[in-house]
């Protein structure tokens, strides 16, 4: 059974990761039905997205009938059956094996059949996810990188059911949206954060152990390795509580001490410094603006 996807819905959508992936939808020319549970969430990722493709076309990114074609391509809707409509649904909702679970059986009773299901999860088995939910065949990984809106690399990962065509069609959906793809295993991490993640950590120890500053490990790592973010923002951009949480995923499985949740992480997380999302992580933040605004 073939897919042709024209619509995309994201489910999540009034989050961070959701409101990007549905501006890299948009963005391409899909027709992209933006869910979340919370009509509050949506209108703050309306007026966030706005503001970036405001910000994009005073870059000279965009001109003015793409962006008016951009914002076109979008409906917000907090009434799921709207995702109905859709031929590639992906939730970037809260890092839960259950809440997921539970979404995808409720995405099975409104999406026809030939409806593909993709999790943005990087610490979820897909194979676990798509357990039960009545199209096992038809569910794959499709992990983007934050901010969702500015990088290009999606980690696709099927699980043990996925279906070689659900994959084809997936990683042809990446092309078309202007994305680079990239085939991984259903593990824990996949590609960028089984790396990231000890290196991170190995950033929060440097700095509790008061080898350098924040600010001066950011500035080292951007000039001397030519990351365009530092590691310090970009865990404020991704959220020390994310972090923790991909630590506990990644210790048990790995082994790793490198990958085991460093003593300041867990005081920065207990403290509420989560990064951009509370105005407070390794550096403080004014507004509530969605990043490359």
């Amino acid at each position: 059974m073939s897919t042709e996807i024209r619509t995309v819905g994201v489910a999540g959508a009034g989050g961070t990761m959701g409101a990007g992936i549905a501006i890299v939808a948009a963005r391409a020319g899909f027709s992209t039905v933006a869910y979340d549970v919370k009509a509050a969430a949506l209108e703050r990722a309306r007026r966030q997205t706005e503001a970036f493709l405001t910000k994009s076309l005073e870059r000279g990114k965009l001109t003015r009938e793409e962006l008016d074609l951009i914002v076109g391509n979008f409906v917000q809707t907090t009434n799921l059956g709207d995702l109905g409509a859709c031929d590639l649904v992906i939730e970037a909702v809260f890092e839960d094996l259950a809440t997921k679970q539970q979404l995808f059986e409720a995405l099975h009773e409104v999406c026809p059949e030939p409806t593909i299901l993709a999790s943005n999860t990087s610490t979820l088995s897909i194979t676990e996810l798509a357990a039960g939910c009545g199209r096992e065949d038809r569910v794959i990984g499709m992990h983007f990188c934050l901010p969702a809106q500015l990088m290009k690399l999606i980690e696709l990962s099927p699980g043990l059911n996925t279906s070689e065509e659900t994959f084809e069609a997936a990683w042809a959906w990446c092309e078309a949206a202007g994305q680079t793809p990239v085939r991984t295993q259903d593990r824990p991490g996949f590609i960028l954060n089984a790396l990231l993640v000890p290196f991170n950590n190995d950033v929060i120890r440097a700095i509790e152990a008061g080898v350098a500053s924040p600010a001066d490990i950011d500035r080292a790592i951007k000039a001397g390795l030519g990351y365009r973010m530092g590691p310090c923002e970009l865990l404020d951009l991704i959220g020390l509580d994310t972090q923790l949480r991909l630590c506990e995923v990644f210790f048990p499985v790995t082994l790793d001490p490198r990958a085991a949740a460093p003593p300041l992480l867990r005081r920065m997380v207990a403290a509420g410094h989560l990064g951009r999302k509370t105005g407070r992580g390794f550096f403080r933040y004014e507004g509530n603006a969605m990043f490359g605004a």
